[in-house]
């Protein structure tokens, strides 16, 4: 059987059979738009709905997908070789590990049968149990995935990151065994509740649209009653920093205007480094920069959060200021105000507005229940 299945998914390969494109439809019958997805932050993607259940996603990056409706033809909606996703879209292969959360949020892990980050790269209980205990499978890396097997799983749709565009090859040969490929943009909202928004579309590809604007609309609610007291001379704005130190002694911060630094100003403080020059404009969110350049901007700094999520944290002053001596000499340090992030704090994207609304404990003092930032003694 095995064998069999190797020899269709290479014919189909070499042959270029089962791209999900359809460059010249005939006598289609045209539908009328009906309404439009309602989106209050989120800027990287539209949504149209057409009659019979028909639905046009538009994605800034250019791409145009059009969701068919079970038991029905496709059907272009005017648009221009667009990608065409099938309902059911229960067998998903999902690489974009940043969108697994917002699935568990959904009650919808089920629907995801492959992913290619490892059970030990992951947070969240329930996924690492769905993928040890062989419900959800790792194929391997998004740069280099099993096609074989996931054919064999009959993957209906693969939902990509942007990382995807360093490995363009892979896209075409995942639309030549045909899994329409989705290319998910959250990471290049600016607005941290922008990438929560995404939920509302994966509502859809999972038929919960209900639910997910639902779940949106009270999580907003979380950061209704925040204060963001007024700043005076004698009480100003709190200074945040947000770092980590790489093993080359350098510090990786957040660029002026990212995601996080909009959190921090929700919560009600500000960030440290907000005049920060960034000389070259790229899609990375973050720049390296020498230490003594670091302690210029954030020795005074009234908060430093150390983010643990690529090297694991640090879990004590002392842990930290080993990284670098120079540390000692922060005000943070000095006054036993630093923090440090875990994994939890990027991977659960569903909890965004807790993070948000922990930040704002801290920055107000708070009483604070230590779930995505730790408290370093």
């Amino acid at each position: 059987m095995k064998k069999i299945i190797w020899i269709v998914c290479t014919l189909l390969l070499l042959t270029g059979c089962g791209v999900t494109q359809k460059s010249t439809p005939q006598e289609e019958k045209s539908l009328e738009k009906t309404g439009e997805l309602d989106l209050k932050y989120a800027t990287q993607f539209k949504v149209d709905y057409y009659e019979k259940g028909y639905i046009h996603i538009h994605i800034e990056d250019g791409n145009e997908y059009v969701i068919v409706p079970e038991n029905e033809e496709e059907n272009t909606l005017g648009l221009e070789n667009p990608i065409y996703i099938h309902r059911p879209c229960d067998r998903i292969y999902l690489a974009a590990s940043s969108a697994m959360d917002l699935f568990l949020e959904l009650q919808e892990l089920d629907k995801v049968i492959a992913c290619s980050t490892k059970s030990t790269d992951y947070a969240m209980p329930e996924v690492r149990f769905a993928i040890d205990s062989g419900a959800m499978l790792y194929v391997g890396k998004y740069s280099a995935p099993d096609y074989e097997l996931l054919l064999s799983l009959g993957s209906n749709l693969a939902i990509e990151s942007t990382m995807i565009g360093h490995s363009p090859k892979i896209k075409e040969q995942l639309e030549r065994i045909n899994i329409p490929v989705f290319v998910e943009r959250s990471s290049y909202e600016t607005h941290p509740i922008g990438r929560l928004e995404w939920i509302k579309l994966y509502g859809i590809f999972t038929g919960k649209e209900a639910e997910a604007t639902s779940f949106f609309e009270q999580e907003l609610l979380k950061i209704r009653n925040i204060e963001n007291a007024i700043p005076t001379e004698e009480n100003p704005k709190k200074k945040i920093a947000f770092f980590s130190i790489n093993s080359n002694g350098s510090v990786t911060v957040r660029k002026p205007g990212d995601y996080v630094c909009k959190m921090i100003e929700i919560a009600g403080g500000e960030y440290a480094l907000a005049d920060l020059l960034v000389e070259e404009e790229n899609a990375l969110s973050t720049i390296n920069i020498g230490m003594e350049d670091f302690y210029r901007v954030a020795n005074d700094a009234d908060i430093l959060i150390y983010n643990g999520s690529i090297d694991g944290g640090v879990n004590s002053l002392e842990e930290l200021v080993k990284k670098n001596e120079l540390l000692r000499d922060f005000m943070a340090v000095k006054e036993n105000k630093v923090w440090s992030s875990g994994l939890n704090m990027f991977q659960e994207s569903s909890k965004i507005m807790d993070t948000i609304v922990e930040l704002s404990n801290i920055i107000h003092g708070s009483d604070n229940e230590e779930v995505y930032l730790k408290h370093l003694d």
